[in-house]
């Protein structure tokens, strides 16, 4: 697959709190906040995007780290060239203070930002709330973003961090205390749905991970767990990335009927109410 130009996505910026990241958006619609793996937003991330615009809401896709658009697929770019890009962005992860990559019990510093971003985005697209989809390093950043009582439906794909180096990290997430008591209040006081999905043999994700989700948010954690050979097995990696690297698009396959049930989530909270939402105002297709 070759490097994505970008084209049918409008291109803005957004600060907070004195910084600024890039920002991509597609589609009309209540917002969905897509916040990409490592090494960044590639042509499938895109791909995930440009589906989730199709249901009729609004892609934005925040720049954390990476070359947008930049294919990472070693079958494409070679090994060295792959494997260099995604070092480099994850060592800008892992040297920066706004990501906890180790630590349990602590939200990244990031997620504040995200959360500005979201609520700019419920103000600028319309609709009854806000999505957002975090997939492997940025997985857990929508459970924390949720305790914005603006975030209707938050989806992990599989949320890696803290990286599970020992026992206790694999049994957590990284989200703070106060955050997660907050998103546990809103499951039970509000109904809030929170989605979780990972390949059962993914050591990045261990089950123990979704073990504690569960512990914590009881019937209102919906964990999609699905068997490796189920994975798209032309891809570089062991399966992992649910939503795209390892996703096989067809009818049928168990990850495309993962798929489905993301984007129902969303139709079910972002779209069944938007239309009774008077004071919405969607935004312009593909605008920054």
């Amino acid at each position: 697959m070759p490097d994505h130009d970008l084209t049918g996505f409008g291109r803005g910026t957004f600060t907070h709190d004195g910084s600024t990241r890039r920002i991509l958006r597609r589609g009309t619609g209540p917002a969905v906040i897509v916040m990409a793996e490592i090494p960044g937003i590639t042509p499938k991330v895109l791909q995930f995007a440009e589906r989730v615009a199709a249901i009729g809401c609004t892609a934005v896709l925040p720049v954390l780290f990476g070359t947008p658009g930049r294919n990472a697929d070693p079958a494409d770019g070679g090994v060295l060239k792959s494997g260099l890009y995604t070092a480099s962005s994850m060592g800008k992860v892992c040297v920066s203070r706004e990501f906890t990559v180790l630590a349990t019990g602590k939200s990244s510093r990031v997620v504040t930002w995200l959360r500005a971003l979201a609520a700019q985005e419920h103000q600028r697209c319309g609709g009854p709330g806000v999505g957002a989809v975090g997939m492997c390093l940025t997985g857990g950043f929508a459970l924390a973003m949720a305790a914005d009582e603006r975030l209707l439906a938050p989806v992990l794909s599989q949320p890696s961090l803290p990286l599970a180096l020992t026992k206790s990290r694999a049994g957590g997430i990284d989200i703070s205390a106060e955050d997660l008591a907050a998103v546990r209040g809103r499951c039970e006081r509000d109904g809030l749905q929170v989605m979780g999905l990972r390949f059962r043999g993914d050591r990045l994700v261990p089950g123990d991970r979704f073990a504690f989700l569960r512990r914590e948010l009881g019937a209102a954690f919906t964990a999609v767990e699905l068997d490796d050979s189920t994975a798209n097995p032309h891809a570089a990696l062991p399966p992992h990335s649910v939503l795209t690297e390892h996703l096989i698009d067809e009818p049928g396959q168990p990850t495309r009927a993962a798929l489905d049930e993301v984007l129902d989530l969303f139709r079910t909270r972002l779209l069944e109410q938007h239309h009774d939402t008077p004071d919405a105002t969607p935004a312009a297709g593909g605008g920054a």
